[in-house]
């Protein structure tokens, strides 16, 4: 009676383990063959688990402290998440593509004549272009959704001061303002080194251009893994012809013809310059129009996160020149041809806004010349290089036009550089 009983235990002790060896293999199943995990950050800063398949976007991980998101922000950043469009034109990119980002703002009449540029430039089907918008806008958006002349992804920028009217990073009702004193005003903000409290449209310069450049290398799924050049151009520069063939050419001649220079370059660092006219390359100092350079020089740009995030200048060029660069420990140079592929036209800077009184007026109705030399690849492999080693413009020591003196965008600004990186990033 005492063994039959005994056995009646255990066969009741295995039914009730039948129930957790299922849960456990089911879970071990789910651990091996199920997509891989990774951790989201939600409005609250707390961490939650969100699947990922293979090939998707990276989503925010480790513990970061970005603002809470209103309904437009959380709307924009699910749009960066949906595949490029015209796919069914352009179902396959050449497997040496350079990437092209285009980064916009609010300026239709220059946008609408810098997509009409790209639709003539040659090659431009075997790539993928991203435009980049900070904040959105409706005319912007439609421009961009009626380009059919190749791949096209479109990001928001879901941070972006533009995207947020009564709190920050936009404008809040607390916030200091020009020489407010804090203590006196009872405001919040700390003041650049003229003491200027920051504005908005002016820091959301800097703010979209370290924001695109981290969601382009490490967080979208079709750049993140890109082993090739990025090109970044804005939204008023006329892009020639023969641009992406010109690219094409100097990428592959600059391990051999200036296995210094980290980046090349579509037009000269002088932007009222055409070029020298030379039969020669030309090696100098990197420029802001039409730049490319790979996932490694990004690495190390991204190393000199806190001299970026913390340098009081709200001009992301003027930061890199200023204090990036120089950080690197020697000549940062740039590879171009003697004739610019590229030329900046715009009269009204980013900062100067749209629909305001005193906002800058441009009807963007201009035309530039564009000669047959200018459609074709003009750049020769038995050309030499010429360097110019000693050249004007910012340097370490300028100490910045001030503008970002608020410590809240330096936080923002380091969290950028954080937002992709798993268990976060040592800066």
């Amino acid at each position: 009676m005492a063994l039959y009983k005994r056995g009646r235990i255990r066969d009741g002790d295995l039914r009730r383990f039948i129930p957790v060896l299922v849960i456990t293999l089911v879970g071990v199943y789910f651990l091996l063959f199920l997509p891989r995990t990774s951790l989201v950050v939600d409005n609250e800063d707390t961490v939650k688990i969100d699947e990922v398949s293979e090939g998707e976007e990276v989503k925010f991980s480790g513990r970061i402290n970005l603002p809470k998101q209103n309904e437009l922000s959380v709307m924009l950043q699910s749009r960066n998440q949906l595949p490029p469009r015209n796919l069914d034109l352009f179902p396959t990119l050449a497997k040496d593509r350079i990437v092209i980002v285009l980064y916009v703002h609010n300026r239709p009449q220059y946008l609408r004549l810098v997509v009409d540029s790209l639709s003539s430039v040659v090659g431009i089907k075997e790539t993928l272009l991203i435009v980049s918008h900070d904040g959105y806008f409706e005319e912007m958006n439609k421009i961009v959704e009626g380009i059919k002349f190749c791949q096209v992804k479109q990001i928001f920028a879901p941070y972006s001061p533009h995207v947020f009217p009564d709190s920050f990073p936009g404008v809040s009702s607390k916030d200091c303002k020009s020489k407010d004193d804090p203590v006196i005003k009872h405001c919040e903000g700390n003041p650049d080194q003229y003491g200027n409290h920051r504005s908005p449209k002016i820091v959301s310069l800097k703010h979209h251009w370290w924001w695109m450049m981290n969601t382009v290398w490490d967080g979208l799924k079709e750049t993140r893994q890109h082993s090739g050049d990025i090109l970044f151009i804005e939204e008023d520069h006329f892009i020639f012809p023969n641009a992406y063939r010109n690219l094409q050419f100097l990428v592959n001649m600059k391990p051999k013809k200036c296995p210094d220079c980290y980046a090349t370059n579509l037009a000269p660092c002088d932007v009222k310059s055409r070029g020298e006219g030379w039969e020669t390359l030309i090696a100098e100092r990197m420029g802001n129009v039409g730049y490319a350079f790979n996932h490694t020089v990004w690495r190390k740009i991204h190393r000199k996160t806190r001299e970026f995030c913390y340098f009081d200048e709200y001009n992301w060029d003027i930061t890199m020149w200023a204090t990036v660069y120089p950080s690197f420990g020697g000549p940062v140079y740039t590879l171009r041809g003697p004739r610019t592929s590229a030329v900046h036209f715009g009269k009204c800077g980013l900062h100067q806004g749209q629909g305001e009184s005193a906002a800058c007026v441009d009807d963007g109705n201009m035309k530039i010349d564009v000669e047959d030399i200018d459609k074709t690849v003009n750049l020769k492999p038995n050309w030499g290089v010429h360097v110019y080693t000693h050249q004007s413009g910012y340097k370490a020591g300028f100490k910045g036009w001030g503008g970002w003196g608020d410590e809240r965008d330096h936080q923002l600004c380091l969290e950028f550089a954080n937002m992709y990186h798993v268990g976060g990033t040592h800066l």
